[in-house]
């Protein structure tokens, strides 16, 4: 069979080969603990699950929902974003429902890039925006993150030429892989480049309500002038531990809106009613299990931090996210530290490599797993590595 050319030059999908490493050794009666994938652990709130029975009964919503969500659902995506970050949406034009950010990030580029077009894509990175940048025959030129600059991109040291043929930008902040957070004076600069070069920024904000320590996550559309060229994908996912439900929205400008939803109707069919009435009950409902969920990983986050650092191996204090982003100790690459902690502790964590060539030499550690199994984990790395 021929495959196409998107598919062959695709690498594995991380999270899918962590999954087969695992599976493997467990295979072989290994008891793994996996600190590789970022899978909230904990329950989605009963107030959402029982929003979802009470809506699934009901035979209106068994027919096929509106392509860019219901009325309901997406006011209530602008509320909450109003009441979050201070910015009004209008429901009808500048929001829309996703199968999960996740699809939205992959179906974006579609609607910016023709072959051959630029998309500057982070390095570490999530892999779906280089992915989603191929798919659509775009040419992904990457923006390098150093632990020097805070993970933050340089945006001066971009030369003026990529920045004349990019179409897209895309970022994420709180960051995945490596929970490097930006403020309002990044992005107001940023605004100011993609202004100047006509260029769009996706802004991936997964991971805006898991933040520790004083912490508050700012929405790119907060900075003036920045509304008419951005697109900002929001997640149920992980702040109100809902990834198996795939729902999520997008907010921006009309015109980016509108293109991106003539997009979504020809590939999809919209987001089950019933999931985006359970939706509505989370972002209107009780916030009580957003503040309880901070709470639990930042107990877990110290913990992990405390065990490593005991171990002697360098690690900063992430003020966001799901995750710790570690140096590997020298005279490893990240692909063998990585196999070196599933043969010696049985621990599974993603390499840096998976996520960018500017990954290599660190390990991303997961905190979506139960306190007892974490506390295992450390205990596992002490007697190993101490």
């Amino acid at each position: 069979m021929k495959l196409s050319q998107r598919v062959v030059g695709l690498p594995p999908y991380l999270f899918a080969e962590i999954d087969r490493r695992v599976e493997e050794k467990r295979r072989q009666g290994v008891d793994v603990i996996n600190f590789g994938v970022g899978d909230p652990d904990l329950p989605t709130p009963s107030h959402i699950v029982e929003a979802l029975c009470e809506e699934a009964a009901r035979p209106e919503h068994h027919r096929y929902p509106s392509y860019r969500g219901m009325p309901r659902f997406r006011e209530a995506a602008a509320s909450w974003v109003s009441r979050r970050f201070g910015v009004s949406l209008d429901p009808e034009t500048e929001t829309l429902a996703l199968i999960g950010s996740k699809e939205g990030i992959a179906h974006f580029p579609l609607a910016l890039l023709d072959p051959g077009d630029v998309a500057l894509v982070p390095d570490p990175a999530y892999p779906v925006y280089r992915s989603s940048t191929l798919f659509c025959g775009g040419v992904p030129v990457e923006l390098p993150l150093h632990e020097g600059n805070d993970f933050l991109p340089d945006l001066a040291s971009v030369p003026e030429e990529v920045w004349r043929k990019a179409r897209l930008l895309f970022l994420n902040y709180p960051n995945n892989p490596t929970a490097a957070v930006a403020d309002l004076a990044f992005f107001e600069e940023l605004v100011h480049y993609a202004r100047a070069h006509d260029v769009i920024l996706a802004h991936d904000l997964a991971y805006s309500e898991i933040t520790f320590d004083g912490y508050v996550a700012p929405s790119l559309l907060e900075v003036p002038g920045a509304r008419e060229r951005t697109v900002e994908f929001h997640s149920l996912s992980k702040t109100y531990n809902m990834t198996g439900w795939r729902v999520g929205f997008a907010v921006g400008g009309a015109e980016v809106i509108a293109a991106f939803a003539k997009v979504k109707e020809n590939i999809d069919s919209g987001v089950f009613n019933a999931v985006q009435l359970a939706a509505v009950a989370a972002l209107e409902g009780p916030q009580d299990c957003v503040l309880d969920n901070r709470e639990v990983y930042r107990r877990r986050r110290d913990a992990l931090l405390e065990g490593l650092r005991s171990i002697g191996w360098e690690v900063e204090v992430p003020s966001a996210t799901l995750y710790v982003w570690m140096k590997v100790p020298h005279g490893y690459d990240s692909r063998e530290f990585t196999r070196h902690l599933l043969e010696k502790a049985e621990i599974a964590v993603a390499p840096g490599s998976a996520y960018g060539a500017r990954g290599e030499g660190y390990v991303r550690f997961s905190l979506t797993l139960p306190d007892e199994r974490l506390r295992e984990g450390v205990d596992r790395l002490k007697k190993a590595f101490s």
